[in-house]
């Protein structure tokens, strides 16, 4: 029954993360509640032990129906995972939980900005090419595979409004733009937790395949519908994220 459960959340997760990231919202959550009293570290390579596959699926079907700038996001996703390795390190050493009650109010700000432009990310015209292009995108890579590492919630949203703020991609654009780092940094991040003996691989692949099933759902209805519809899932996902991080942070 606990992979069953376990499974369909994969799908969700994998569903909403192709389309727009936050899927940790709905898988995390999940494991905890079905293995209450399993180590926080186990549940949580474990979800990126099935995360991965989604991601990793989501990047290859994005890339064949939209023009990913090669040139810029391939570096990005190098640093991306040297950020992502470098934040699971600093929370061995150090505890995260001061973003706790940071992380709603970032998130809020983020909600209003997008809501405040009407016309943010509607559009696709990068702010710049070449090697400015690269390293602006790197610059990107680097800080939230950091936090990704570290902290977590809400890595594919802000990978997704940070190439649309700082480099001028629609959100269709961004969004596919998101899932090739987002799975730098969940391959980094899992890699350090299989080091660790904290992934459970008889669920992590059975969840791997649930995860790209809900993934390809994702992806295809993103393409279909375009950037209209990314932008109002990425609404309704931030808006999400504040009341779950909002929650933790201040209610518990």
């Amino acid at each position: 029954m606990e992979l069953i459960l376990a499974s369909v959340a994969s799908l969700l997760a994998g569903c909403i993360d192709a389309i727009v990231g936050g899927g940790g919202l709905i898988l995390v959550p999940a494991l905890f509640a079905i293995f209450p009293t399993t180590h926080p570290a186990t549940l949580f390579g474990t979800n990126k032990g099935a995360a991965v596959w989604g991601t990793g699926i989501a990047t290859v079907q994005y890339s064949r129906r939209v023009a990913l700038p090669w040139h810029a996001l391939g570096p990005a996703a190098a640093t991306a995972a040297a950020g992502s390795l470098a934040g699971a390190w600093l929370v061995t050493v150090i505890s995260p939980d001061f973003l706790r009650k940071v992380l709603p109010v970032v998130l809020l700000v983020v909600l209003l900005y997008t809501l405040a432009k009407k016309e943010l990310g509607r559009t696709h015209a990068p702010r710049f090419s070449g090697r400015q292009e690269a390293l602006a995108a790197s610059a990107i890579g680097l800080l939230i595979g950091f936090y990704d590492g570290f902290f977590g919630p809400g890595t594919g949203s802000f990978f997704v409004f940070l190439f649309v703020r700082w480099l001028g991609y629609d959100f269709l654009h961004a969004s596919a733009g998101a899932k090739l780092l987002n799975t730098a940094t969940n391959l980094a991040a899992l890699l350090l937790f299989t080091l660790k003996g904290h992934v459970w691989w008889h669920f992590a692949l059975v969840m791997g395949v649930s995860n790209v099933v809900g993934s390809l759902l994702g992806t295809h209805l993103a393409l279909k519908y375009g950037t209209g519809f990314v932008r109002v899932v990425f609404i309704a996902v931030v808006s999400a994220l504040i009341l779950k991080t909002g929650y933790d942070a201040f209610m518990r």
